[in-house]
């Protein structure tokens, strides 16, 4: 009768896990963030340097979206300020400046990593 007890405990535990484990790892540390915004950085840089601007646009927001869930550094608050600049530029049609301020976020942001 105690085995069965046991077993059913043990079968509990490992289930469960199953079940925490991919959870705990599914949010991405700041610094993670941080790499999934400077990536997106780089292929905003790429598509306004080809004067696509809606994609510039449209990477550098999701490059601000993951930069905001980077932390609040000195050099990722820099950052952020550069994405919004670039993301403003991009709107108005101007992808050249709108690549300048991404560049100089990506300075930024790289210094903290």
């Amino acid at each position: 009768m105690i085995s069965r007890y046991y077993r059913a405990v043990l079968m509990v535990v490992v289930l469960g896990a199953f079940v925490t484990v991919p959870l705990v790892n599914a949010y991405p540390t700041a610094s993670g963030n941080v790499s999934l915004a400077i990536d997106h950085v780089k292929q905003a840089v790429a598509h306004g340097k080809e004067g696509h601007v809606d994609e510039l646009v449209k990477h550098a927001e999701t490059a601000l979206d993951f930069a905001k869930m980077g932390g609040k550094s000195l050099e990722v608050s820099e950052g952020i300020q550069h994405l919004k600049e670039a993301i403003a530029h991009g709107k108005a049609g101007h992808a050249d400046v709108g690549v300048e301020h991404l560049e100089v976020a990506l300075k930024h942001l790289s210094e903290f990593n």
